[in-house]
């Protein structure tokens, strides 16, 4: 790292994880960045938890600088671009208030990008890492969705990343906007990258930059999983509308037989996450086509 290293902000929006975000924040104080040349900025996206208080403690343990925002739920586009309007720093790092960074991982997405200076954003690996029993699954698969992410075997440019793990320049976000705050949860990152690339500017992959992704005990009861990927599929419509993408209801329909039917056969939950993340896609298909039924006049 150079004597004299860059002003960074790593922005983390919050929602209701007061436990997850203390761990969260605990690892960026024991970053090996200088303290002085970060700032941490935490977003509260509508919180009811004792998120105000776990911010309140960090807040008066000296550096790395803490601003906060508290702001009334709009999701996490919204929160993201608040972060970004209330950062000082070049580049802004994005993460989610669900993971743990190791010491040098700061360091590494930051040299990563400045490695590249025609790049307008940067990604490192994700490594998941469940903190409870699992579902049954019925092989060596992967937790597919779970962001686990290492797309690339080196340091490359990639088509996007992920915002649990993100570092963006400021003239990125000048030449292309900020984050697009209609879109619902999952994919949400992924509409502003594709402008980005639309308009020239490569992304890069930083394999060294690597955190952990966070599932704990309460995130993997099968219940709560199911859900997960009922809103997994919406979102991917609500995506792939935006970015004129067309999604198949016939090809929806045969994944989810294929999935349960794998799901029955094996014993494999992650079958029926695959299935569940299908009916979130064909439910929202008819809601489109039910609101188009109700605006055609008669």
């Amino acid at each position: 790292m150079s004597a004299r290293p860059v002003l960074v902000s790593v922005v983390v929006p919050t929602h209701n994880r007061e436990a997850l975000l203390a761990d969260c924040l605990a690892s960026l104080r024991r970053q090996d960045y200088p303290p002085e040349a970060f700032e941490i900025v935490v977003v509260d996206d509508g919180s009811t938890d004792a998120t105000p208080a776990v911010v309140g403690r960090l807040l008066e343990g000296g550096p790395p600088a803490v601003r906060y925002l508290r702001q009334e739920a709009r999701g996490p586009n919204a929160a993201r671009n608040a972060g970004i309007g209330l950062a000082g720093g070049d580049p802004i790092c994005l993460i989610d208030d669900d993971v743990e960074a190791p010491p040098g991982w700061l360091g590494a997405l930051v040299q990563g990008l400045l490695r590249h200076p025609e790049a307008g954003a940067a990604g490192g690996r994700i490594r998941l890492r469940l903190e409870g029993r699992a579902p049954r699954r019925c092989g060596r698969e992967p937790w597919v969705g779970e962001a686990e992410f290492d797309p690339a075997p080196g340091e490359q440019v990639v088509r996007e990343v992920i915002s649990a793990n993100m570092a963006i320049r400021r003239w990125a976000l000048r030449a292309v906007g900020g984050f697009d705050e209609s879109l619902p949860l999952y994919g949400d990152e992924i509409e502003w990258q594709r402008r980005l690339g639309a308009a020239g500017h490569p992304i890069v992959y930083v394999p060294t930059a690597a955190l952990w992704h966070r599932r704990a005990a309460d995130d993997l009861r099968k219940a709560r999983l199911l859900r997960r990927y009922v809103r997994r599929g919406a979102g991917h419509v609500a995506l792939a509308r935006r970015l004129g993408d067309r999604v198949s209801a016939g090809a929806a329909l045969r994944r989810l037989v294929l999935s349960l039917a794998h799901a029955v056969r094996r014993g494999c939950f992650l079958g029926l996450l695959v299935g569940a993340q299908q009916a979130g896609i064909l439910l929202a298909l008819t809601r489109e086509r039910l609101g188009r039924g109700r605006r055609t006049p008669p």
